[in-house]
């Protein structure tokens, strides 16, 4: 249940403000179709994340504990340093759109997923609890938390969220858990 926990709330502060949350506001505000655009995330969001999980479980089974303790500290430490970096605003609303709402969901969440700061943290949190499944269902309820509501209730609510703070608060959660796992405390 932990894993679950920490995952989902770590992410959920994470993807605030990060730019898969300003591509489901494009998405909504485009394509007017929000149940489409939240299925096309959850679906993006399951595969992008499951592959980040099975990659960390996998260096995690195969790496040695203490050399993988000091790779997930870091891992943590940098998406720290990495959360107070505002993302630079890309054309998102550039997508193709012949494959519908749904569709492009899929497509572009998962594109612009890959890489990004909740992805490469899932495979740290995968590799660190050694539960694939509560790690990966954490994160991608953490992306719905976040993703949802901007999809329902758009530019109003989005511009409202103090970002400065909440990336903050997320740097620090992450900063605290890779202090923890090179103090090698089980978390």
């Amino acid at each position: 249940m932990e894993a679950f926990l920490v995952s989902c709330g770590v992410v959920a502060l994470a993807e605030l403000g990060d730019k898969t949350q300003l591509l489901a506001l494009v998405l909504a505000a485009r394509f007017r179709a929000p149940w489409s655009v939240i299925l096309g995330i959850l679906t993006a969001t399951l595969a992008n994340h499951f592959l980040a999980g099975a990659v960390g479980t996998l260096l995690a089974a195969y790496m040695n504990p203490l050399l993988m303790r000091w790779i997930l500290a870091a891992s943590f430490i940098t998406t720290a340093l990495w959360m107070l970096i505002p993302d630079k605003d890309a054309d998102l609303a550039e997508k193709p759109a012949r494959f519908g709402a749904y569709g492009t969901t899929v497509i572009t969440f998962f594109l612009v997923e890959m890489g990004d700061k909740t992805q490469i943290a899932t495979a740290a949190l995968a590799a660190k609890y050694h539960v694939l499944v509560a790690v990966v269902a954490g994160t991608v309820l953490g992306m719905m938390i976040a993703d949802v509501p901007v999809v329902l209730l758009g530019e109003v609510a989005a511009g409202k969220i103090p970002l400065k703070l909440v990336h903050r608060i997320a740097a620090v959660a992450f900063f605290v858990l890779g202090v923890l796992v090179a103090a090698g405390v089980r978390t």
